[in-house]
């Protein structure tokens, strides 16, 4: 990656969370690996008066940052401190604020003096249902050109999600089996050991599907599941992923609820909403016909995890399999905390007939390139956004289109069912989920990713 100068990026909130634990130290990591440059300069915004010095130690900034970084209270003459602070050839604001207020600040920033060319960044979720992405996207375009508006899903920055459009697209291996006459199920599953903590306001208002299926569960299966793109133009991978959620239908799911979520800090006593979801998909296209996607998310699970997973069509009832009990094979893809790759395959135990096991093919990240500079997800965010690279961006078309598909998804039951805390529930529509705590690989497991 080039060295960014003469650049100025904008924190409005950051006296908040995100900003302390995300943002400021993946700043601070950029200024010391070099890719922040001279005449670059950062200005964290927040409504709580405060000196340079006192935001520098609320945020815990590094040595290295420390000159660059200063502090301006509110909105009111944000625009002026910033120009006298140097003569910038990019600007980004980050908003990292409540969703609910991105169309006033989008206003008020314009008011202020950023103008069309400046770059927003804003975080999920994006629109509580179709209707409100709608008019959120059209209300940030009054001020901001969609090219300049940046909507953050940071998994899509994560190595291992970068990882799955090479792995399909630069291995002749792999592409003559991804379709519906190979492929049996795709399963994609999102576990959290915890449950809301602290974060009840918020999580009460979203649920587990708005908290995590519309964005980064469907980003990763549009990566998954899309045609080839013409190039590896931002453009052309978005569109590509646009036109496959086009053809995506919720035909079932279910939401669970776990025991005492009602007591937690902030939560409605009378809440309904789901902290669990399960449901099944399907793709009407010529490709993925006929192939039930299963996606699975929710919190108090006792396991943390994200995981992608292919199962292969069991091979016919002759030779080896005769007797019909002979494993399918499998891909897993392991996204965090671990990140590899895992190819389960059938092999004969030396000294046997005809005794057969399945054995592992596994590629681990972190051990593959232990000496190498890994970016967090929110350091290669930033640089691509000063960059104008928006590939890692979702675009308004997928927003809206991903909302399009859980708008009208079949209910199950209705309200959620009860789940016990700390432990996964049994499949309430029945699915035959692969273990994916059973295939751990020799190296796979070595090294945990960031989460």
């Amino acid at each position: 990656m080039e060295t960014v100068r003469n650049s100025a990026i904008v924190i409005i909130g950051a006296q908040g969370d995100l900003s302390r634990r995300k943002l400021v130290p993946a700043l601070c990591a950029l200024v010391t690996q070099g890719l922040i440059g001279e005449g670059c300069m950062f200005v964290g915004s927040g409504l709580d008066p405060m000196t340079d010095e006192e935001f520098r130690l609320h945020v815990n900034a590094g040595e290295d940052l420390v000159p660059i970084l200063r502090f301006h209270h509110g909105i009111k003459g944000l625009k002026k401190f910033l120009d006298s602070l140097g003569n910038f050839e990019r600007t980004i604001v980050f908003f990292s604020l409540p969703p609910s207020v991105y169309a006033e600040m989008a206003a008020a920033i314009s008011a202020e003096g950023f103008g069309p060319d400046t770059r927003i960044i804003v975080e999920k979720p994006f629109g509580y249902d179709l209707e409100s992405a709608r008019e959120l996207n059209t209300n940030l375009q009054k001020h901001f050109p969609e090219h300049n508006i940046y909507r953050i899903d940071h998994y899509l920055a994560k190595e291992a999600v970068q990882n799955l459009l090479v792995f399909r697209f630069a291995n002749t291996l792999f592409d003559p089996i991804w379709n519906s006459g190979h492929v049996e199920s795709i399963q994609i599953s999102a576990t959290e050991s915890l449950g809301v903590e602290s974060r009840g306001t918020y999580f009460d208002g979203a649920g587990v599907t708005r908290d995590m299926v519309q964005n980064h569960l469907m980003q990763m299966l549009a990566l998954l599941t899309m045609e080839a793109p013409v190039s590896l133009d931002a453009e052309d991978i978005r569109n590509q992923k646009t036109n496959v959620l086009k053809t995506m239908e919720v035909v079932r799911q279910a939401r669970g609820q776990y025991e005492g979520y009602r007591q937690e800090k902030d939560i409605s006593p009378d809440s309904d909403t789901e902290t669990f979801v399960e449901m099944e998909l399907r793709i009407r296209n010529f490709r993925w016909a006929g192939v039930p996607i299963y996606i699975r998310s929710g919190k108090a699970l006792g396991r943390k995890g994200t995981e992608i997973g292919i199962r292969f069509r069991s091979t016919p009832r002759i030779l080896y399999n005769n007797d019909g009990g002979l494993k399918a094979n499998s891909i897993v893809f392991y996204i965090q905390p671990l990140n590899g790759i895992v190819i389960n395959h059938a092999v004969k135990v030396p000294g046997s007939d005809k005794e057969i096991i399945h054995s592992q093919l596994d590629f681990s990240l972190s051990d593959e390139f232990a000496n190498a500079p890994m970016m967090d997800a929110y350091q290669r965010l930033l640089m691509d956004a000063l960059a104008g690279d928006p590939t890692l961006y979702v675009s308004a078309k997928e927003t809206e289109q991903a909302w399009t598909v859980l708008e009208n998804a079949p209910d199950v039951g209705k309200k959620p069912f009860l789940y016990r805390k700390g432990e996964m529930p049994h499949s309430p529509l029945d699915i035959d989920w692969i273990d994916f705590s059973a295939y751990k690989g020799r190296r796979c497991g070595a090294r945990p990713a960031e989460s």
